[in-house]
């Protein structure tokens, strides 16, 4: 009895991970940012078509000991996103509609969420 439960239990994990695994997409369009390079001056990184729903955790300012927050996002995807002060997708955060303008300057992220509602 118990090795039925058992093997009934591991089979219904095997599809909740089968189906999130299909149901995982891109948002179509750039997320684009800039951020401070080594030597000061402005660089800038665009994602084209990046993965959604899902929190993306910036390299190039992951860590807040070492770096400047990026700066200046642009949402040109087809979906919701939520840029946030931290990384880990946690701090103050803002929501930047599909197909926006580009925020100014003064707006710094260090990871971003894109959701899946378009």
């Amino acid at each position: 009895m118990r090795l039925r439960h058992t093997a009934a239990a591991a089979v219904g994990a095997l599809v909740l991970i089968v189906t999130q695994a299909a149901s995982a997409s891109a948002a179509t369009g750039d997320f684009s940012y800039q951020y401070a390079g080594p030597d000061g001056r402005p660089q800038s990184v665009t994602l084209h078509d990046p993965a959604s729903p899902g929190c993306i955790v910036l390299p190039e300012v992951a860590d807040p000991g070492a770096s400047e927050p990026a700066f200046a996002p642009h949402n040109d995807t087809d979906t919701w996103v939520m840029v946030f002060t931290e990384p880990d997708c946690t701090g103050d955060s803002w929501t930047l509609r599909p197909h926006g303008r580009p925020a100014t300057d003064r707006l710094k992220l260090r990871s971003v969420f894109l959701t899946d509602r378009h």
